[in-house]
């Protein structure tokens, strides 16, 4: 009878500590890549759950970068794997005390929120993201499309980079999300008669 309870306790404890390390971390709830004139942009939506340590060094005026990674591969029976794209999108999740405000910023654009709750639901949203040229892609080719986000720590403060490697809190990644993609040929118009 203890053995069983014992054996319940241990169960009871490893799926717990799963579904905490689970519950604080990123998990892409949507995906879509849609063709334009360009060529390719991808729509995404990620759940960000950041930890009481994270939320107190935003807070703290420590910038979090968080780092959204899109590759594309052919699979070659002969060879290695080719991967003719790679992207990346880096997003800036800052706090500056003296307006209050949370501000997320890619590059030269930026935008303010009064809360972290709606800076966050932003930041969990990538739109009309163009990852693919119409000239990189062989039309009718069968590719493996495949997405993630992750907090980017080589972009942290010296001794907050030191503190992650020794962290739990501060590994914060989704899963690489992975589907076929085939590119679809150009549609030509005949020209009237």
């Amino acid at each position: 009878m203890s053995l069983r309870l014992l054996v319940s306790l241990l169960l009871a404890l490893a799926l717990g500590w799963s579904a905490s390390a689970r519950a604080e971390n990123i998990e892409i709830t949507h995906i879509s890549l849609e063709g334009n004139d360009e060529g390719y942009a991808l729509d995404a939506d990620f759940k960000i759950d950041l930890n009481p340590r994270l939320e107190d060094a935003i807070n703290k005026g420590v910038a979090l970068y968080f780092q959204v990674e899109f590759e594309l591969t052919r699979k070659r029976w002969y060879w290695f794997d080719e991967h003719p794209v790679s992207r990346q999108l880096m997003l800036r999740l800052s706090y500056h005390a003296l307006t209050r405000q949370y501000r997320i910023s890619s590059g030269p654009l930026y935008q303010s929120f009064s809360d972290l709750a709606d800076a966050l639901r932003v930041l969990s949203r990538v739109r009309s993201w163009q990852v693919l040229e119409r000239r990189e892609l062989d039309a009718g080719t069968e590719y493996e499309a495949a997405l993630r986000m992750r907090l980017d720590v080589t972009q942290l403060p010296k001794p907050f980079q030191v503190n992650a490697l020794t962290s739990r809190d501060w590994n914060l990644a989704s899963d690489w999300r992975h589907w076929p993609f085939r590119v679809k040929a150009p549609v030509t118009e005949k020209a009237p008669q």
